[in-house]
């Protein structure tokens, strides 16, 4: 219990840092030298905002994860288990696709911020809109979401063990109980 409070306190903290990361990284972008005509724009490139946008890409793989491994796996691969599922499984299957979702798009973005801020010289093209700073508050985002699946596959897996140590206990008492023809005295009641 306490190391998954324990990872659930770090994956909290590398998203936060991924997305305060990505936030500088486009204010860093932002004081750079560049012209806008319409839709085109030149721009400098920003050494500091391409290391800062890589920090973040990289910090929030490490939170993705860390945020898988301490879920576990929660998936759900059939209609049958989808059936026999609890609901606390199906919510933390449903958040474990949107966080994965959200990891792609943000650590995407991410990516492509930095990745425009890599080469040496200026360059010119259709105006680059904020890939590092909806990266960084997507970094946020998936914090939110990978707790909300640490904290249900967790209670998913509580369930699901009471639910077999229920299931063992009923069984045992079937086989335990004394059947008609077993050599048993049964009583007829009437």
């Amino acid at each position: 219990m306490v190391i998954k409070a324990v990872g659930c306190l770090l994956i909290l903290i590398l998203d936060v840092v991924a997305g305060v990361l990505g936030i500088e990284a486009q204010i860093s972008q932002n004081k750079g030298k560049h012209v806008k005509v319409l839709f085109f724009e030149c721009k400098e490139p920003s050494h500091e905002a391409y290391r800062l946008g890589l920090a973040a890409a990289a910090l929030l793989g490490v939170a993705h994860v860390v945020a898988n491994l301490l879920g576990g796996c929660n998936c759900i691969c059939s209609k049958e288990e989808m059936g026999r599922s609890s609901a606390g499984r199906k919510l933390a299957s449903g958040a474990l696709i949107v966080s994965w979702i959200v990891f792609l798009v943000g650590f995407s973005l991410l990516l492509t911020g930095a990745m425009s801020n890599s080469k040496s010289r200026a360059t010119c093209g259709l105006a680059h809109h904020n890939f590092l700073s909806v990266g960084g508050i997507l970094c946020f985002v998936h914090a939110l979401f990978c707790m909300v699946y640490c904290g249900l596959a967790a209670a998913a897996h509580w369930e699901d063990k009471r639910m077999r140590r229920k299931e063992a206990a009923a069984h045992t008492n079937r086989e335990e109980a004394p059947r008609v023809g077993d050599g048993h005295p049964v009583a007829i009641q009437s």
